[in-house]
């Protein structure tokens, strides 16, 4: 690396680095399909046909999700409920966006009900900018780390979307090995069955909520400790543990029955019904969280990939959404699953399947955790050279 000397930084104020100016507003309806990127407090939630702000750009959270920081390198529309960087005072697009995820935003929170930030509050702050060269050097440092976990990222999507596509084959279009040899009756294959959920899982916790609101608070959650995972944590059909919160082991102790062991599906009962993710080996003994329903088949009745899967069939899925209820947010409890019903394929299929899919599912793990010690070392890294303390 290029040794800078630290007097290449200079005194400043957060003005000098990036001059913010408040999103346009856009409803979902005034929304056309395109190519540019809406951005809003919590990230790109749609793409529309017109741009407003020029890329690449550096978009922090205004309300809401409040301080959460974005980059987008394309031509984008800042929503109303950010700030947006009208102006990078020729500074390196990315060293900004990485400096901006070094200040606690949220202690210039001004909203009383809803987090909301003022830029005329955190332009004077004061701060220490590098000269150019610097700056380059220190964005492509954390550039390379957010680019292997972007690559990632990418390999893990197509993997999951290779199994996705070798269900939907083999049970849903009904063209699994042998297809061409096998009756059909009443609709479905010989020797196939629709069965109740409950009946293929175990009896007494096989389906079950996680802890009442009673039994875990906000206050018992700490830094380290048990995971306790939360329908924000199912991703993709996975646990995205990066941000998973945490209780003490004393404390996971007393909720054992909530813990899940290699073979569980959690399963999201709150808002967005039908998120569900594997557990896998590694997950085993973390809690699942008040928000998700566990799902714990009987390994001699079903096989407990195969059934992850067919949690998420047209049919299914569909009955699943059916069934929950809730005037302000949708809402599942475990009775109502219970009698939900599950296209079974024999049990050679079933393994046959769970056979092709469990490497792709080991390598989407690999992968994760890869990147899970990537984003550390990105973050150990980050405030240190944003600070200048390591120089480059």
């Amino acid at each position: 690396m290029t040794n800078f000397s630290r007097a290449k930084w200079r005194d400043a104020k957060l003005a000098d680095l990036v001059f913010f100016q408040r999103g346009f507003d856009i409803t979902q309806a005034q929304q056309r399909p395109g190519p540019y990127p809406v951005v809003s407090s919590s990230g790109i939630t749609s793409h529309h046909d017109e741009f407003k702000a020029v890329g690449p750009g550096v978009i922090i959270g205004r309300k809401g999700t409040l301080g959460e920081v974005h980059f987008c390198a394309s031509d984008y529309w800042p929503h109303d409920t950010t700030l947006w960087s009208k102006d990078l005072r020729a500074n390196n697009p990315r060293f900004v966006y990485y400096f901006l995820h070094t200040i606690d935003f949220q202690r210039f929170d001004v909203g009383n009900s809803n987090p909301t930030l003022n830029r005329n509050h955190i332009h004077d702050l004061s701060i220490r900018i590098p000269d150019p060269p610097i700056q380059e050097a220190i964005a492509d440092i954390l550039s390379a780390y957010d680019d292997l976990i972007e690559k990632n990222r990418r390999r893990m999507a197509l993997l999951e979307k290779a199994a996705r596509l070798l269900y939907e084959e083999w049970f849903v279009r009904l063209r699994f090995p042998g297809h061409e040899h096998t009756r059909t009756l009443g609709g479905i294959p010989e020797r196939w069955s629709w069965l109740p959920l409950e009946s293929v899982c175990l009896d007494r916790e096989g389906i079950q909520t996680g802890p009442f609101g009673s039994q875990l608070h906000q206050s018992d959650y700490s830094d380290d400790g048990v995971p306790v995972v939360m329908p924000k944590n199912l991703i993709s059909f996975r646990i995205a543990d990066e941000e998973v919160s945490r209780i003490p082991e004393s404390l996971a102790q007393k909720l054992s029955r909530h813990r899940m062991i290699d073979g569980d599906t959690v399963y999201g009962r709150r808002g967005d019904i039908g998120r569900r993710a594997f557990v896998s080996a590694r997950q085993a003994g973390w809690i699942c969280g008040t928000g998700c329903l566990r799902i714990r088949p009987d390994p001699e009745s079903i096989n407990p990939r195969f059934l992850f899967d067919a949690l998420g069939s047209p049919e299914t899925a569909g009955t699943i959404a059916n069934r929950a209820k809730g005037s302000t947010m949708l809402n599942l409890n475990s009775s109502v699953l219970k009698s939900v019903p599950v296209l079974v394929a024999p049990r050679r299929l079933q393994d046959l399947y769970s056979d092709q899919v469990e490497p792709m599912a080991h390598l989407v793990e690999l992968l994760s955790e890869q990147s899970q010690k990537l984003r550390a070392a990105r973050d150990l890294l980050l405030p240190r050279l944003i600070s200048g303390e390591i120089t480059v």
